[in-house]
């Protein structure tokens, strides 16, 4: 019988996948609790406040996005299905949805953060992580650290187009929050163009960064 061979890479998918729908929950689950906190219950109403990574799922950006990403070769992206949040419903409108509209990203820099402290704790406790789950650490450390620095970008609909215009309200901001699902294809432009080069860059620098402080440059 022919041996099956399987692509590494394929398997790295495989890992990753399960590590994105749980990380994007943490950061959906963080919108909807912050919001939750400061008067909005559209969250808690629509039953998104949960880490149910299911209830998160967006077909588009959480499924088709990431296996057409890795198919074509392009760096694994996607995102969830945005938790409704209603800043009327706050007492402050412009300083409490800042703090929802940045619970998300900074949710998943805690996770990279806790996760690098689990692996911190296991490699200086001489548990050997050169093997299938200090990779899942290593992964689950990548991809929030990613996601942080990906969704506090200024580009529709990302986060961090929210956030500018919580802090600066204006006419030329307010545009960001326009374009809807035309914001897709600015997040295209910017991947297939040459400056996602330099942002994967950064991203790697602070990945290494975490690594460094872990005492582990075997990667």
């Amino acid at each position: 019988m022919a041996d099956i061979q399987i692509d590494p890479k394929l398997i790295n998918f495989l890992t990753l996948l399960p590590l994105f729908f749980i990380s994007i929950a943490f950061h959906e689950f963080a919108h909807g609790f912050v919001a939750h906190k400061f008067g909005d219950d559209t969250a808690k109403n629509a039953g998104r406040l949960t880490l149910n990574p299911i209830k998160h799922i967006d077909i588009f950006g959480t499924i088709i996005v990431p296996i057409f990403a890795y198919v074509s070769g392009m760096p694994v992206i996607g995102w969830a299905k945005p938790v409704p949040v209603d800043r009327r419903n706050f007492k402050n409108p412009l300083k409490d949805d800042l703090k929802v509209s940045f619970a998300g990203p900074f949710s998943n820099f805690l996770l990279s953060v806790l996760v690098l402290i689990i692996f911190i704790i296991l490699f200086h406790a001489g548990v050997e992580v050169n093997n299938r789950f200090g990779n899942i650490l290593i992964y689950g450390i990548y991809i929030n650290i990613f996601l942080f620095l990906f969704n506090i970008l200024p580009i529709p609909p990302l986060d961090g187009s929210y956030i500018v215009y919580d802090i600066f309200p204006n006419k030329v901001t307010a545009w960001l929050l326009k374009p809807g699902f035309f914001g897709i294809f600015l997040l295209m432009f910017l991947i297939y163009s040459p400056l996602w080069k330099y942002f994967m860059q950064f991203v790697n620098i602070i990945f290494s960064t975490y690594l460094h402080l872990a005492g582990f440059n075997e990667i």
